[in-house]
């Protein structure tokens, strides 16, 4: 008697567990578990790949900011600059106003081909008579 007991309720305990197991991985398979095991392997991979992307963009900067060190002191921009500013240039330029070059009737000094006449019109302007 002890034994029929005994393999009825090894039997019942099988059965169970199997029973369990085989619902669990009919939930798994349902339609709405997969697409919540896809999207939550999808954040996973995201999350991974931010975390890589965020690690390359660093590495991007930190070399980034190197090189322009480098090119930097080979083209000499980051020598020392001269505290003492050069003179004002203006100030030549207005003094000449008065000069040789600008009396009556000459042509601009830096300019030959400026006319003395500003409004004087070109003879050979084809759209002038119409």
């Amino acid at each position: 008697m002890f034994r029929r007991t005994f393999w009825f309720t090894s039997g019942v305990a099988a059965g169970v567990w199997a029973t369990t197991k085989v619902n669990r991985k009919l939930k798994q398979l349902t339609p709405e578990s997969l697409a919540a095991t896809a999207a939550n392997k999808a954040l996973e991979a995201g999350e991974r790949l931010k975390d890589r992307a965020v690690g390359f963009a660093l590495d991007v900067r930190d070399n980034m900011a190197r090189r322009e060190a480098e090119l930097g002191d080979a083209l000499g921009l980051n020598a020392p600059v001269d505290q003492e500013l050069p003179p004002s240039r203006r100030l030549a330029a207005i003094e000449n106003h008065d000069g040789a070059a600008w009396a009556e009737g000459s042509t601009h000094p830096t300019d030959p081909y400026r006319p003395t006449n500003p409004y004087q019109t070109n003879p050979y302007n084809r759209n002038e008579d119409h």
